[in-house]
């Protein structure tokens, strides 16, 4: 995949402070995609998800890079942080962002990576890497996921009340573009609160402080199936397959007092028999409470 790579926007200085990384652009088929760019060795990629940017890693990244040995790869998702924006919640469409990543990663020429990943970064980046592994077999070296989901859709379908919202007409635009729900009340999923503060929501809210650029925080939560007809259903069920069929190196790190995830680890437990677990009493964004216990789940998976 041929791709121009340029240098990275500028940052705020109080949060270039806050991410003080390499980070670099690729332009792929049109689109740019922002990414952290960070060390030198295995290469980790680091998947965010709803409504977050790579800025939510940055407690992990900067525990990988201190110890060294590892390629920290943390992309933004197209319409989220400092990647190219889609304009149309209904741009946001899971093969469309699988792709996406899975062309970076093909752009920056990478094997053996281990994918870590949260909320809807896992779907999309191990779905980026299923779609890699269909011509580079050995692409996938380890997988650590965190409050996501990456099987086929229980049936029958059910969603929580924040996602039948997204689907209301009207009240769901004007809440997530209009006040640029969910991020005023990210703390509310966390087992801390206190974990996302005032500074925290200002990172989370600043790439997204344009109306025009707030399509992704509904588009992502539309995404979630709620019906068999649903345009995520059949990546996800191939996706769940692959998972499933997957016997390499792998480990849970769940949040328990996720409300929105937190039971999903039952599944993804008796779908990757081989993978270490630990449990903590983080909420859903557990990359902002539990740092330590990624990165060393991360190490322990890449074998360094």
């Amino acid at each position: 995949m041929s791709a121009i790579f340029e240098d990275a926007p500028a940052l705020p200085r109080w949060l270039e402070n806050e991410l003080p990384f390499r980070r670099r652009v690729a332009r792929i088929d049109g689109r740019r995609i922002h990414f952290v760019d960070e060390g030198a060795g295995t290469p980790v990629v680091l998947m965010h998800g709803n409504p977050t940017w790579c800025f939510l890693w940055r407690k992990v990244i900067a525990r990988l890079r201190d110890r060294g040995g590892l390629r920290i790869i943390a992309p933004d998702l197209l319409g989220l942080g400092l990647s190219d924006k889609l304009r149309l919640p209904s741009d946001h469409r899971l093969d469309v962002h699988a792709q996406a990543i899975a062309s970076l990663l093909d752009a920056l020429e990478l094997e053996g990576a281990v994918i870590a990943a949260q909320d809807w970064g896992g779907p999309i980046g191990v779905g980026a890497a299923m779609l890699r592994s269909s011509s580079r077999p050995d692409f996938l070296r380890g997988l650590v996921l965190g409050n996501t989901a990456v099987l086929e859709p229980k049936r029958p379908f059910r969603t929580t009340a924040f996602h039948r919202f997204s689907h209301m007409p009207i009240a769901s635009d004007l809440a997530f573009r209009g006040a640029l729900f969910p991020v005023p009340i990210l703390h509310r999923v966390q087992g801390d609160p206190r974990s996302i503060g005032s500074r925290e929501k200002a990172a989370y809210a600043w790439p997204l402080r344009r109306w025009s650029d707030r399509a992704a925080p509904l588009g992502l939560a539309r995404m979630v199936p709620d019906r068999e007809d649903h345009p995520s259903v059949p990546f996800l069920d191939r996706l769940g397959a692959f998972v499933r069929a997957y016997r390499g190196p792998a480990a849970l790190v769940w949040g328990e007092r996720d409300p929105i995830l937190g039971r999903a680890l039952a599944r993804h437990r008796e779908a990757l028999p081989q993978a270490s677990v630990e449990v903590t009493s983080a909420g859903h964004f557990l990359q902002e409470e539990v740092p330590d216990e990624l990165a060393h789940a991360i190490r322990s998976v890449a074998g360094v």
